[in-house]
């Protein structure tokens, strides 16, 4: 069986105490609390030992994101940002003309975006059965981020009846974080990384919006990791721990995911933005932009080899999908109301990030790969009162 060892409790970075922002989240501090948006995730894990092109071991995974039933006929508005652009999200074109989105998303890895995309297809043709013959065509969007350093990338395992599945199951409720459904394989800051969520609600005053984010986190390196302000990445191999409290000794083949991730890439991370604020996709982009913001807060510097790429996307319009009306009505949030929500975008993003660290467990992946967890005892040390005193 494949290794993905609980060294300790996980728990969300909240849990260890960090307070990150000013705004509160919602009841579920995930993408999910905006009504209306459902995830829904499969999870691929298989077979051990050495690679085996085309076979295995498989540590992958599909995750998508639904903004609201029946996004076919009542689209959402939508916009993008591309922060550094070595990775691929899928139909950003369409998105940027039309202004909307009518699909699901779907995350996962970069050699099985083609297979994914027939998923998400198939399951609209179901759903959909004139598209391509009286109805209009789609080009999904499908975001991806490199697992090639624990899973056979070659075998592109995740099919189109996997897709369905996570379609078909995807709920409103908690999401699982870490390495789970496209995060399966995916490495963050040196340590295990993967799927993570978290959301910001406004106080009335504001408008009484929520903002969610949903990341896959495949970035970064160990020594520019930040939490809460503290440079954790630079600390965390000299941190005290008690013999209670070690965790097993780093393999020497782990040192390398101290500085990036597998091979010559240099990681990549997809941030899904959602909101029902009435906003339109120029104010969208906007949003994916801060959401870089948010990046920047838990160390990453964009490197030249990172794929870093924001969609947002509101459930507060309905754009339909033939209206019979040439013109139809849209509600608009003001920009000069809009600092609000920004903020919570930056809040948001950066404790997505950080919960699918403190989500994620050790996984042993293809060649005895192991990606390490990032230590919840070893973080509490560092994070302690006593330990950032001064600083």
């Amino acid at each position: 069986m494949p290794t993905a060892s609980l060294e300790e409790t996980r728990v969300r970075a909240r849990g260890l105490g960090l307070r990150l922002g000013q705004l509160e989240p919602g009841p579920l501090n995930a993408i999910t609390d905006v009504p209306g948006v459902k995830v829904g995730q499969v999870t691929l894990m298989r077979g051990e030992g050495t690679l085996k092109p085309g076979q295995g071991p498989v540590r992958t995974g599909v995750t998508v994101i639904v903004p609201r039933d029946d996004v076919w006929h009542k689209k959402v508005p939508a916009g993008a940002f591309v922060l550094n652009g070595t990775g691929e999200m899928t139909g950003l074109a369409w998105v940027a003309e039309s202004g909307f989105l009518e699909y699901p998303i779907a995350l996962t890895n970069t050699l099985n975006v083609p297979r994914v995309a027939n998923g998400v297809i198939s399951w609209m043709l179901r759903q959909y059965p004139g598209i391509g013959i009286t109805d209009d065509t789609l080009t999904p969007v499908v975001a991806e981020c490199d697992d090639g350093r624990l899973n056979d990338i070659q075998g592109r395992h995740v099919s189109e009846t996997d897709v369905i599945e996570a379609l078909d199951g995807a709920t409103s409720g908690p999401v699982t974080e870490g390495g789970v459904g496209a995060g399966t394989g995916m490495i963050s800051y040196g340590f295990k990384g993967g799927i993570g969520t978290a959301s910001r609600r406004l106080p009335a005053a504001n408008g009484g919006f929520t903002v969610g984010v949903l990341v896959n986190a495949n970035h970064g390196r160990r020594p520019e990791l930040i939490m809460g302000g503290i440079p954790v990445g630079q600390q965390y191999d000299a941190a005290p721990t008690s013999s209670s409290q070690m965790t097993e000794p780093m393999p020497e083949r782990l040192q390398a995911s101290r500085e990036g991730t597998s091979g010559n890439a240099e990681g990549s991370i997809i941030v899904i933005i959602a909101t029902d604020a009435p906003l339109d996709s120029r104010q969208l982009t906007r949003l994916g932009k801060r959401a870089a913001l948010g990046l920047a807060r838990t160390g990453s510097t964009a490197r030249h080899g990172s794929g870093d790429f924001m969609l947002a996307f509101s459930t507060g319009n309905v754009i339909p999908h033939y209206p019979t009306e040439p013109t139809f009505p849209l509600t608009h949030l003001a920009d000069t109301h809009l600092n609000a929500v920004i903020t919570a975008t930056v809040e948001a993003t950066e404790e997505a990030i950080l919960n699918a660290l403190t989500g994620a467990t050790t996984v042993t992946g293809r060649d005895g790969f192991r990606a390490e967890a990032i230590s919840i005892p070893r973080l509490r040390a560092l994070l302690s009162p006593e330990a950032t005193t001064g600083r």
